[in-house]
């Protein structure tokens, strides 16, 4: 045997070593994994010969026998000795590795997207010391049964994606993710991937995955994170990239892809920055102005939208309350995208952007990676995004107040409720209503009607016989003396429509206190590694209730003695028992949910008669933002972009 296939087997033994030792000092097992054992407990409910394919080498992690499993690292590195029968029979492959190339399939199994040789645990690990990024082997994939565990449900999706795509080497985590790629790779969801198309992907995926290199990844999976940058990049692009451009765009994206692979990537914010600091301490904090250029971007003119008009009178408050601490601008994206209005505000010099539209949140996360310096925010709720903050009101807080009161008025015990788009807070909003409907009336029924369904919700309740509604908040202060049919109102014996009370949101509370934590250096005090929602409510002054002078004196009176409890904290809508409609108890006694869990619901409690609706139900105009803020947006089908491959 020559010196140099020597060399090589005493070299790989050591790499061998090397991965035992630092396995068991992180204590885990050593060795390939054994696919029998791993069996034991698990029902397979059919086999699948996949045939001859070019397996990754990466994803071999073990045998299908026990065997001689000792002899390999878990690496697939020899560690018995140079003068054994098994060193001799690997230098053999090697020396036929290196005259000819080993041809010979190697025999396996296919288990939850890993591989588990059954013949030729020697082969794969003579290509393995030569860096042989895959190896020949006749593959028979073992599908178990389907259940709710979390790595079964996702290898059922996975198997979808390699019917069309033939892929491996691509793992997630999230439900969904397979059709996510599938969509921003431009391709249908049903669309069986064509041989160039499967080879342009791996050549990018390969660029992509070598620009990786530079990166620890925590948590996060190589197709994770290509995920995140496909959300910002087109395929297309990053095949265009160089490996120094790709990694200057992967330095500004690494901080939203650490944080989705976190447990918790959001950090609810659900109180103002009140406290006044030092001088010192204000000296000691990083980048504190005292003069800011902010700049809003509307989607639509005052004139044309209510929503707008909400924002532009907090902007006008914001100007009037900071005087000359504080320079606003007003940019419109009606013509011309979202990201081109906000190039233009920094180029004239914004330093702080409020883009006022959730569907604006991917142009926020290119503007904020193009201008470290910017701060950037965008209202709307729970995205996971580290770059852009993220804020809303809790309008639950408000909805349980008037449900309180609609359960004190409505002479029956039907009691409607208008919704307008089943996304992130909105279940809360309903719950909480209910909540309160059942707190001054325990057999309340909540009967839901949804906006985005219907063009005439209230219509139909008012022909169904309900005559206590709640309908939507308004925007801002002032819209509450306008139209009638704002807010929680009751339609009289004589047919008028009376007002009971009018949940309002005041966005120019929200821009003072949140600029005034920016002088403050509150900004700075946040985590930089996860995504900051601010998510105030009737303590901040960004929420309120606004009651007619005829609602009678003991409601009203309830009505109050509420708002200052859940604004001072002493009470909390969400405590104590609370049965969803399937009698599954979301809350236990003694216990109250947590702003997070709040914010995620997508249940209803046990006395709402209606249901969340599908995605496919919703009216068009009402699916981008359900896409984007969707309780059920993971689910659902992405959008398809332009054919990337």
């Amino acid at each position: 045997m020559s010196q140099e296939i020597l060399n090589q087997y005493v070299q790989s033994m050591k790499a061998g070593q090397k991965y035992v030792k630092a396995a068991q000092g992180r204590g885990e097992n050593p060795y390939p994994l054994v696919l029998d054992t791993l069996l034991e407990n698990v029902k397979i409910v059919r086999q699948e010969k996949l045939g001859l394919l070019d397996i990754p080498t990466e994803l071999i992690v073990g045998t299908k026998t026990v065997g001689r499993v000792n002899a390999l690292a878990g690496n697939f590195m020899p560690l018995l000795a140079e003068n054994t029968e098994f060193a001799s029979k690997w230098m053999l492959l090697c020396e036929a590795h290196l005259e000819e190339g080993i041809r010979d399939p190697v025999q396996c199994y296919e288990y939850l997207g890993k591989f588990y040789i059954e013949e030729g645990n020697k082969r794969v690990s003579v290509l393995r010391s030569f860096d042989a990024p895959s190896v020949p082997g006749s593959v028979v994939r073992l599908v178990p049964e389907k259940t709710e565990e979390p790595a079964v449900l996702m290898y059922y999706e996975f198997m979808d994606f390699y019917a069309l795509s033939g892929l491996y080497g691509l793992e997630f985590k999230k439900p969904g993710s397979y059709r996510r790629l599938q969509a921003a790779l431009g391709l249908e969801a049903d669309a069986v991937w064509t041989t160039e198309e499967r080879r342009s992907f791996s050549a990018g995926y390969a660029h992509f995955r070598a620009a990786l290199e530079t990166r620890r990844l925590v948590g996060a999976t190589p197709a994770e994170a290509l995920l995140s940058f496909l959300e910002i990049h087109s395929f297309r692009e990053l095949k265009e990239m160089t490996s120094a451009q790709l990694t200057k765009a992967l330095e500004a994206l690494w901080p939203d892809v650490s944080a989705q692979a976190g447990s918790e990537p959001i950090k609810l914010t659900t109180e103002p920055d009140a406290k006044e600091k030092s001088l010192v301490s204000r000296i000691l904090s990083a980048a504190v102005p005292d003069h800011i250029h902010a700049a809003f971007i509307y989607g639509f003119s005052p004139e044309e939208s209510e929503w707008t008009r909400a924002h532009e009178h907090g902007r006008l408050c914001l100007e009037e309350k900071l005087g000359s601490a504080v320079e606003t601008s007003v940019w419109f994206s009606g013509d011309e995208d979202p990201f081109s209005a906000m190039e233009k505000a920094v180029d004239s010099g914004a330093k702080l952007i409020f883009a006022t539209l959730p569907s604006m949140i991917e142009d926020c996360r290119r503007i904020a990676a193009a201008h470290k310096g910017v701060k950037v925010l965008n209202c709307s709720l729970s995205q996971p995004y580290t770059g852009v903050r993220m804020y809303y009101a809790r309008s639950y807080e408000c909805k349980f107040i008037t449900g309180a009161i609609a359960g004190a008025m409505a002479t029956e015990d039907e009691i409607g409720y208008i919704a307008d788009y089943p996304i992130f807070g909105t279940p809360a909003g309903i719950n909480a209503f209910a909540l309160g409907a059942r707190l001054t009336n325990p057999r309340a029924r909540i009967r839901l009607r949804w906006s985005c369904l219907d063009d005439d919700p209230l219509g139909k309740l008012l022909q169904d016989g309900v005559r206590v509604i709640s309908n939507r908040d308004a925007a801002y202060p002032s819209m509450a003396h306008g139209d009638k049919d704002w807010g929680l109102f009751r339609i009289r014996e004589d047919g008028q429509l009376q007002t009971l009370a009018v949940p309002c949101l005041d966005w120019g509370e929200f821009y003072v206190r949140l600029v005034r934590s920016i002088f403050n250096g509150g900004w700075n005090d946040e985590p930089s590694d996860r995504s900051i929602n601010y998510y105030w409510g009737l303590d901040s002054g960004v929420l309120d209730l606004q009651f007619p002078p005829e609602l009678p004196d003991g409601v009203c009176r309830l009505a109050r003695l509420l708002r200052g409890a859940l604004a001072d904290g002493s009470f909390q809508p969400f405590s104590d028992q609370i049965p969803d409609q399937n009698g599954v108890l979301r809350c236990g006694e003694g216990q109250s949910l947590r702003a997070e869990e709040i914010v995620a619901m997508d249940w209803l409690c046990e006395n709402v008669d209606g249901a969340i609706p599908p995605f496919e139900a919703l009216q068009p105009r009402s699916r981008e933002l359900v896409r984007l803020l969707g309780v059920y947006r993971d689910l659902i089908a992405p959008q398809k972009v332009e054919r990337q491959l």
